[in-house]
């Protein structure tokens, strides 16, 4: 059984998109639900790119809390799911997190170039995981804000290293402490990482026993 971090970050890393709650301006007292593309930063926290015309753009600016919700239907037709609840607010990404979220949504390019588009950053308070039956509960945020990181300089050197011995099929996204992101066959997968620092060695160790 897999603890609520490992599920976590699994529905985290391989979901492209989610629902998202807000607080209804139009509609006082109503939650409103809509689904955005999201990517993570480097301490898997939920990065938005969104237009300030959008529903749940007005929602946020007068009332930043809000939940967003990524789920899976596993193969005995049970849900796994995490919802997280927090704060989304407007932020200025550097240059190394634009370069990543494009990895992971490449489509979002073109709206970079639009005037009303911005970024935004979900601030997790707290976080409900369902792994499957019977396997549900809370997941405090200083657990998962404690989770180890790789820096931003340190991810992109990691996947310079190991892209070019991956098949042409196979796009690398991203690299944390826990695992790598892949894409194969418009599908995303996680590879798992085994514990301890993250080198170009233990990068090329688990590709190859998954590619070759």
């Amino acid at each position: 059984m897999k603890s609520r971090i490992d599920t976590t970050l699994e529905l985290l890393h391989t979901a492209s998109e989610a629902a998202l709650a807000t607080f209804s301006v139009k509609l006082p007292g109503y939650p409103f639900v809509s689904q955005v593309a999201f990517a993570l930063d480097e301490h898997h926290r939920p990065v938005l790119l969104v237009s300030g015309l959008a529903e749940h753009s007005k929602n946020l600016a007068d009332n930043p809390r809000g939940s967003l919700l990524i789920s899976r239907t596993l193969a005995d037709g049970e849900i796994a799911r995490v919802t997280l609840t927090g704060e989304i607010h407007s932020f200025q990404p550097e240059a190394s997190l634009i370069a990543r979220y494009l990895r992971y949504q490449p489509a979002a390019e073109r709206f970079l170039q639009l005037g009303d588009f911005g970024f935004r950053r979900f601030e997790i308070h707290r976080i409900y995981v369902v792994g499957g039956f019977g396997q549900a509960g809370w997941l405090e945020e200083k657990r998962f804000a404690s989770l180890s990181i790789v820096s931003s300089d340190a991810e992109q050197l990691l996947i310079n290293s190991a892209q070019q011995t991956l098949p042409a099929a196979v796009r690398l996204l991203g690299v944390d402490a826990y695992g790598v992101d892949i894409l194969m066959k418009m599908q995303r997968m996680r590879i798992a990482l085994p514990a301890g620092p993250v080198t170009s060695e233990t990068l090329l160790a688990a590709l190859h026993s998954t590619f070759h």
